[in-house]
């Protein structure tokens, strides 16, 4: 079908990277097109940008000069991995990654957690129970553990010396909070627990503490507590019920999420959304399983992640019905069993896509856009943000 001009067209820029990055990327382009053609009320256009570890090996550079700008022209940017065995990882984080999320001012790292139907998790009581763990993880994303700040000095001496600084603006703090307090306004539950470590980090995280305190008295009616991050894990783990919002640092954020997302069943069905809440540059969407490069070529990885990550591409581009239609037939499939080793199934890549790719024919097609009632539309005001 070709583009109508009373229908929008989503630019979008492919950024595969590394590892499994360019397996899984390329079927989140499969199934957002197929989506699109079925429901024919907007046009995706992919441009493809090959930054990534090959490209600095032979360029010595991850991203050529001008490409933040080349970038700024684009709807959103589909981000795979970034990470090789033969780069040094703070090299290739640093130079890619980092590189994409501080000067586009993605300051709010957004990673929903629940339990897809179908999978099972590896706690009885969530088994049990799958409802109970369904969250919000907000991550701060341009400062704090990760500002870059520090260096080395007399390499190599027995006095070497390496600082790390961690950064904390209140208007940094600030603009997070505003941004997960309204998130777990609008949710359900109206529920937000704040991530600290106070107690030791005495100056930083203190003043976290207190722009936390300061902005939750904007938002009367969102309930909300404290919890060290070191007693937040067992909460996860122990308490999950408990939990609806949470919001933590760069790098607090970075480890809990990964354990929530292994709580859900596997960190190979896991999005993320890096975003620009003003809208003055566009979001990146990536999985958080990284490159993986222990999987490339087998056929084995596992492309949920990425497929969620495309359906909260589409909810931040105002594509609601899509988003939902997406999360819906990706429900459909792991609940019939089609699912990947990590989830304890023998599904390859290509099949678990195929099946989408034919749920999406059989649930969104001649529907107008519109999508069944039930978990599709509960995972859209869950995961609302």
């Amino acid at each position: 079908m070709s583009p109508s001009s009373t229908r929008p067209v989503y630019r979008i820029a492919s950024i595969p990277g590394d590892g499994i990055g360019p397996e899984v990327i390329s079927t989140g382009i499969t199934v957002l097109k197929k989506l699109a053609a079925v429901l024919g009320t907007f046009d995706l256009q992919f441009d493809h940008f090959d930054w990534s570890s090959d490209y600095y090996k032979k360029y010595g550079r991850y991203i050529p000069e001008g490409g933040l700008e080349e970038l700024k022209k684009y709807n959103a940017i589909f981000f795979g991995a970034v990470g090789a065995p033969d780069v040094p990882d703070h090299i290739s984080l640093w130079s890619l990654r980092l590189a994409l999320v501080q000067p586009l001012q993605h300051y709010a790292n957004v990673r929903p957690t629940r339990v897809l139907r179908g999978i099972t998790p590896p706690l009885t009581s969530t088994a049990t129970n799958p409802q109970n763990l369904d969250w919000v993880i907000i991550r701060e994303n341009t400062e704090g553990e990760y500002a870059g700040q520090g260096g080395r000095t007399h390499v190599g001496q027995p006095w070497e010396v390496a600082t790390e600084v961690a950064i904390f603006t209140r208007h940094g703090i600030e603009r997070l909070m505003r941004f997960a307090f309204e998130t777990a306004q609008k949710r359900k539950r109206k529920k937000l627990c704040v991530v600290t470590k106070s107690n030791a980090q005495r100056s930083g995280l203190v003043l976290w503490d207190e722009v936390a305190k300061i902005v939750g008295r904007e938002f009367p009616d969102v309930e909300w507590d404290k919890m060290l991050v070191d007693a937040m894990t067992t909460r996860m783990v122990l308490h999950p019920e408990t939990l609806d919002t949470i919001v933590a640092t760069n790098l607090h954020a970075d480890i809990l999420s990964d354990l929530a997302a292994s709580l859900a069943g596997s960190i190979g069905i896991a999005p993320t959304s890096n975003l620009d809440p003003t809208r003055a540059n566009p979001s990146m969407f990536e999985p958080i399983h990284g490159s993986a490069f222990d999987l490339v070529g087998k056929g084995t990885a596992n492309p949920v992640g990425t497929f969620w990550t495309a359906a909260e591409m589409l909810r931040w581009l105002e594509e609601e019905t899509a988003a939902d239609g997406l999360m819906e037939c990706i429900e459909n499939v792991t609940e019939r069993g089609v699912r990947t080793a990590d989830l304890g199934g023998n599904a390859g890549t290509e099949e678990v896509t195929r099946e989408v790719c034919e749920e999406i024919e059989r649930v969104c097609g001649g529907k107008g856009g519109r999508v069944a009632d039930g978990s599709g539309r509960e995972a859209l005001e869950s995961g609302e943000y």
